[in-house]
């Protein structure tokens, strides 16, 4: 298990906040951003400031993530300052995705423009891989627990600032076959991410027995304690990421401590592109 580090934009500013609480006029795929979205914290340090410290310290596979509109100027900030060592999303489609790749993310986190309609567009999906390739996409499969109608209950991809479930569940069959179009998943467990009050654990055990590609978890993280239990219940291939917790967010989680513990320390599983410059670094 790695931990993956994370730069959330809102307003043009590194921000923490709760996820459930994005509504219909704001959201991390492109929606205006003036709703009233609990926030955790607001940083007076810009998104470069973060994306150098975790490249400082040999932190790879983390996340950018557009909350709204207004935030692309940071983004690219954040890309150009760690080339090759940020993932971004955020209203990523196919007329976009080649301007943050060649800014400098290693791939591109899409979710809404795949899933229409409360339903998995193929078509879209194949477009997207045929605009970036699979190895340079990761999917954004952020899900909430739903009981059906039968009495069963099961993880479902949610869209539209999270308040729109999707028909798409997240079981070993679709995750066999989205492994087809795309590198990685990354998955908030939704009703606890930013909440500070536990991961979900069911999610995280589901996770790490079915996805045969690497996946990226986040949500409730709160303590040592908690990524210990990430790691035993992914049987340690689900990698987390962690925000309003740490201390650089405003938390009491350190993360000097985080890093020394479950940092990552070599550009492995970085393009090739950008392997050389980051290996001239960490040495």
């Amino acid at each position: 298990m790695e931990f993956r580090p994370c730069i959330d934009i809102r307003k043009g500013k590194v921000t923490q906040i709760v996820g459930s609480t994005l509504k219909d006029t704001e959201g991390k795929n492109g929606g205006s951003s003036d709703s009233k979205a609990v926030t955790n914290f607001e940083s007076t340090k810009g998104a470069g400031y973060f994306a150098e410290m975790y490249k400082k310290d040999g932190l790879r596979g983390g996340h950018v993530i557009m909350l709204g509109p207004g935030n692309e100027e940071a983004a690219l900030e954040a890309l150009q300052a760690y080339p090759g060592g940020l993932q971004v999303g955020g209203g990523v489609n196919p007329s976009n995705c080649m301007k943050y790749l060649d800014a400098g993310a290693s791939h591109v986190i899409v979710t809404s423009y795949v899933f229409k309609g409360g339903e998995i567009k193929m078509d879209r999906l194949e477009e997207l891989v045929k605009a970036v390739g699979k190895d340079r996409l990761v999917l954004d499969l952020s899900c909430r627990k739903r009981t059906t109608e039968d009495g069963k209950s099961a993880f479902y991809v949610v869209t539209d600032r999270w308040q729109k479930f999707t028909n798409y569940k997240v079981n070993e069959e679709n995750l066999q076959l989205l492994s087809k179009f795309c590198s990685e998943f990354l998955v908030h467990g939704v009703d606890v991410e930013g909440k500070r009050q536990g991961v979900e654990t069911e999610l995280v055990e589901l996770l790490g027995n079915l996805s045969p590609i690497p996946v990226t978890y986040a949500g409730g993280v709160r303590s040592f304690e908690d990524l210990e239990l990430v790691k035993k219940l992914g049987s340690g291939k689900v990698h987390v990421t962690v925000g309003s917790a740490l201390d650089i967010f405003g938390g009491d989680l350190s993360y000097a401590q985080v890093v020394k513990q479950y940092g990552q320390q070599s550009s492995k599983g970085l393009p090739k592109r950008y392997s050389s410059t980051c290996m001239c670094f960490l040495l």
